[in-house]
């Protein structure tokens, strides 16, 4: 769709972080029969969820609700017989739900390429309908973006043998239709968007209320509008606006929760397109793509690849168990076929990860899943008069319970299908033994698989072109990532114990030289969306990564699977990266490899990084088509005369140059760097494709340290190790995602202090909200770096730099929190001396001058001429307006939160109790009337 409703992307605003949470809910008969109950009692359950959603400064203005149905046939044809037309047998014509442009002449345009697209693929453009809507109880703001909604009828054509085949080509037309009318110049196609187009099923939505829905389309209350399903949603837009493409359901799904991993799901799909082919498909595949067009929801986004499953072949449950996979790899009383099922799988997509339930159907299929962990509720009851009703919470419709046969929940991972056509439920176990024992999985992966941990120790290579001091200092590493970050991992097996918050100074405002990985944080889950225990919850998570080519997605009728090679944690040894090297003698050139240098002369300075970038990825172009199936990217070149590129630089460009070259799935991805040894760094290159890292030069320094006397080197670097993988699953945890499959090339961050123009080059999709600094820039900070270790400072002759970010050190990082701030601060109010404040206070403002902090690059603005006394507020009317958060007690303490209760108390404002209410001993007037009670 080309959406017109959401606003462009400006300053802190970037509509690719919308989010939302919903209520979704389904009724079917189990026998298929079909009735205008079912639509009725749908709505029913709108209604009920109508909680769920919101509404803001217009109260009929709703954040989007909507309903899918199966076709009502006598419906459509009394109502295309007032017309004229005659429709086909069930089966042999489809209906299409179109919103269109307002504007008439834009209207035209779209319809005429949609027929134009109708009759390209050999089918009958039947007629169109005006769709009869109520526009009269929307809200002013919603009729202002209200689409034409219009139906579409097609014929099926004679190249069309059954409904599945025609229902391939309502595929391609309506895709073929969207990437023509999404193209038009001048916003020609502004509003146009396809809810549902198929021969089995209808969706009716909108921008709506959730009792809107039967009121906005008055078809829904035509008793001969029937169906043996009604799959609703209502959607709740947490910090987002609303939209009336954006509204559930979507043609095959209705959805609760966040996909976190849908920018690398998006990625990895767009990866697979040169490679992947289709017997069902045919040449209609390549007319699909681009399959998933940016600016959609994760749930938009979740729909266009489930569809796509389907089109080549996989059936609805099978489809739906390759994209959300329940936990697998550690579940020891995993039946082992469906072990196979899944690890066979596996291969063939990462895992579209997050908290979700799902309710699925096609029309003749409908069911529900839940995401690994269970973390969005779904609810389900089956009566005695074979109906079931499956919601986010019970209560959505009031049934006797004497008709209640059985109720229970959908429990982490399960599925709840029912099968309309053979009138039966399916059970979760029954349906995943079918597909699990329906072709030899397990076989398959004893012919296919190769751990890289059970090959033959090859020799590595740890040889230095320097000596471990300047190396150490050409990539970085300071005093602190020794006592900091490397002992206690080597010690405890875990990371370092710190406190929370930091004072230094961002990346971009320091005057030291950071390394390039300081450059981002990491995201984490917010708003409806609940973190994981990696520990408690340790069963649901898995490290094992695949490095290697990927099979083709859509080859569902292969007999020879594609090969494999795993690793059960993502963090290299030497002797793996060795092994990597070594891989076609290994697996008999199954497997070829090559390392690819990711250093360059430094004589070229920073102007020469652009140029080896570049260099790096026709490299890897070539490497592909050579046939080389893993590609390692290596800086162990680096000498006093070669600097590195920065790792994360290298890894992101060259894992993007893929994708879009269509080359990424024909390879895999190790980099085998000096730079990483945080948790962090680990992090990054994963989030931006690393299929494996191999941290060579922490080794070095581990083998150099001075070890407690009961840890040798080899322990200590299985610590290190260890300890990175706990850390991975931390950070992974934290965005409630929990297959290192998934989270590789995620992109689970945010760019701090870099420029839009670089990002979009070399780390496209992630959000950079400040701007800041280009390629350049960091190339200079890498090569000053370099001649630093290289260079003659007699400090740095013997010793690495101090560091300071976690301490204050001389000739360290700067920090908002000096020992002489501290001192005058401390001595000001023990004191009481109010000259030695204004002493802490000037050291504080300079700070601003010092750019320690954002805040110290705004340019304040002059308000222009000052507003006459006599027209400003009297400020004890203002101060009533004043409101304290809802903050709990653990967050803010006790005593704060009395305080500011008495304050807001005095000038008659508000204050929040925050979780948990308000302690009884806070109700009672204290001395000169004082009150401790908050007023909400």
């Amino acid at each position: 769709m080309v959406n017109s409703y959401l606003p462009q992307q400006q300053g802190l605003y970037d509509p690719r972080q919308e989010h939302d949470a919903c209520g979704v809910g389904f009724v079917a008969h189990i026998k298929g029969k079909k009735s205008h109950d079912m639509i009725s009692q749908g709505l029913q359950i709108l209604e009920n969820l109508t909680h769920r959603g919101a509404t803001g400064a217009d109260p009929l203005a709703g954040d989007g609700a909507g309903i899918l149905l199966q076709i009502p046939d006598a419906f459509m044809r009394a109502q295309c017989a007032a017309q004229g037309v005659v429709l086909p047998e069930v089966g042999r014509y489809g209906v299409g739900m179109m919103f269109l442009p307002r504007d008439a002449a834009s209207r035209a345009v779209c319809e005429q390429i949609v027929a134009d697209k109708v009759a390209a693929e050999g089918q009958q453009l039947l007629g169109w309908r005006d769709v009869p809507v109520n526009s009269t109880i929307l809200g002013e703001s919603v009729k202002l973006v209200e689409p034409t909604v219009r139906q579409v009828f097609i014929g099926c054509g004679a190249n069309c043998a059954d409904t599945e085949a025609f229902e391939r080509k309502l595929f391609v037309i309506r895709k073929t239709a969207e990437h023509a009318i999404n193209s038009l110049p001048d916003a020609q196609g502004k509003g146009f968007y396809v809810p549902s187009l198929s021969a089995r099923t209808i969706v009716y939505k909108g921008m709506l209320l959730a009792d809107q829905v039967g009121k906005y389309f008055p078809d829904l209350q035509d008793i001969s509008v029937i169906s043996a399903l009604a799959l609703v949603h209502q959607r709740f837009s947490t910090n987002t606006f609303p939209t009336w493409n954006l509204a559930h359901p979507f043609r095959m799904i209705a959805h609760n929760g966040e996909i976190n991993t849908v920018r690398g799901n998006v990625n990895w799909m767009a990866a697979r397109h040169a490679a992947m082919s289709s017997k069902l498909l045919g040449e209609d595949l390549e007319k699909l793509w681009p399959l998933i067009v940016d600016g959609q929801s994760d749930s938009a986004c979740f729909d266009n690849a489930l569809e796509l499953l389907v089109a080549g072949g996989y059936s609805l449950p099978h489809a739906m168990m390759l994209l959300i996979p329940e936990a697998w790899s550690d579940n020891p009383l995993m039946d082992e076929d469906r072990r196979a099922f899944y690890e066979y799988h596996a291969a063939l997509m990462e895992p579209w990860d997050g908290p979700a339930a799902v309710a699925f159907t096609d029309g003749r299929m409908i069911g529900a899943t839940l995401d690994r962990n269970g973390l969005r509720p779904a609810r389900y009851l089956i009566t005695d008069d074979d109906m079931v009703l499956l919601a986010s919470e019970m209560g959505v419709l009031d049934i006797p319970q004497h008709k209640v046969v059985k109720k229970w929940r959908l429990q982490p991972g399960k599925m709840f299908l029912i099968d309309m056509e053979a009138g039966r439920i399916i059970d979760d176990a029954e349906l995943k033994a079918e597909l699990a024992k329906a072709k030899p999985y397990r076989d398959w992966i004893e012919q296919s698989r190769f751990f890289l941990g059970d090959m033959p120790v090859a020799a590595s290579e740890n040889n230095l072109n320097a000596s471990l001091l300047d190396t150490q200092q050409a990539f970085g590493y300071s005093q602190e990532d020794i006592k900091f970050i490397l002992m206690p991992m080597v010690v405890t097996g875990g990371e370092g114990n710190g406190s929370m918050g930091t004072d230094a100074a961002l990346a971009v405002l320091s005057n030291k030289n950071r390394v390039f990985y300081d450059y981002f944080q990491q995201l984490f889950a917010q708003v409806t969306n609940p973190p994981i225990d990696p520990i408690r919850e340790e069963i649901v998570m898995s490290l094992t990564s695949f490095i290697g080519p990927k099979p083709n997605l859509l080859g569902i009728e292969e007999t020879v699977p594609a090969l494999r090679l795993e690793v059960h944690q993502p963090v290299l040894m030497n002797d793996d990266i060795a092994k990597l090297r070594n891989i076609d003698q290994l697996t008999q050139g199954r497997y070829r490899s090559l390392v690819l240098d990711m250093t360059y002369p430094v004589a070229l300075g920073a102007a020469g990084c652009d140029a080896a970038v570049k260099a790096l990825c026709a490299a890897a172009d070539q490497s592909v088509a050579d046939g080389y199936n893993v590609l390692i990217l290596s800086d162990r070149a680096l000498s006093a005369e070669r600097v590195a590129i920065p790792a994360l630089v290298a890894c992101s460009k060259v894992h993007q140059h893929l994708v879009r070259a269509g080359l990424r799935t024909s390879t895999g991805l190790v980099v085998d760097t000096g730079s990483a040894r945080e948790v962090h760094h680990f992090a990054l290159l994963a989030g931006y494709g690393a299929e494996a890292v191999c941290p060579w030069l922490v080794y070095e320094t581990i083998a150099a340290m001075n070890l407690p006397a009961n840890v040798d080197v080899k322990e200590a670097k299985k610590r290190f190790v260890k300890a990175i993988d706990k850390g991975l699953m931390k950070v992974m945890s934290k965005m409630g995602i929990s297959t290192y499959q998934s989270y590789c090339g995620a992109q689970i961050f945010e760019a701090i202090g870099l420029n839009s123009a670089f990002v979009a080059e070399y780390f496209t999709g992630t959000a950079t909200q400040i701007e800041g600094i280009g390629l350049s820039e960091v190339a200079e900070e890498a090569v000053r770096t370099h001649h630093n270790a290289f260079g003659n400072d007699p400090v740095l002759a013997t010793m690495l730099e101090a560091g300071g970010e976690y301490a204050y050190r001389v000739r360290g990082e700067e920090h908002m929190w000096t020992p002489d701030t501290i001192a005058k601060l401390q001595n000001a109010t023990r004191t009481n001396n109010a000259a030695t404040y204004k002493e802490y206070a000037k050291l504080v403002n300079e700070q601003a001058t010092k750019l320690k902090t954002l805040r110290g690059l705004f340019e304040l603005k002059s308000a222009g001429a000052a507003v006459p006394l006599d027209e400003v507020e009297p400020a004890k009317n203002i101060v009533k307006r004043f409101v304290t958060g809802a903050m709990s007690l653990g967050s803010i303490s006790t005593e704060a939160h009395t305080t500011l209760a008495i304050a807001m108390n005095r000038i008659g404002g508000r204050s929040n109790t925050g979780e948990g209410g308000e302690d009884a001993a806070r109700f009672k007037v204290l001395k000169g009337g004082e009150m401790l009670s908050d007023i909400i």
